[in-house]
């Protein structure tokens, strides 16, 4: 099997960190949900490659996101050997 391509795994890693600021949003921690979203949104509109991707990953990383809630695709990639964060 072919690891998951960083074009595959950022629309996944991207939604992720959107869920993220709304579950910021929700607890009323707004601003921290702004910065998230401003950053998620800078990474995720330049190249789509491994940079990009592991950017990302770190980002979901330092903003609480469990392993086991990140998204499916991901988690899927990372079974089957694919260097994910």
């Amino acid at each position: 099997m072919d690891p998951q391509s960083a074009a595959e795994a950022l629309p996944a890693l991207y939604r992720a960190l959107l869920d993220r600021v709304a579950q910021f949003d929700a607890n009323g921690q707004r601003p921290a949900g702004l910065r998230l979203r401003a950053e998620a949104t800078r990474i995720y509109s330049r190249a789509w490659d491994d940079g990009a991707r592991l950017a990302l990953e770190a980002l979901l990383k330092r903003s609480g996101v469990a392993a086991s809630a990140r998204p499916q695709s991901v988690q899927h990639a990372r079974q089957r050997g694919a260097p994910v964060v």
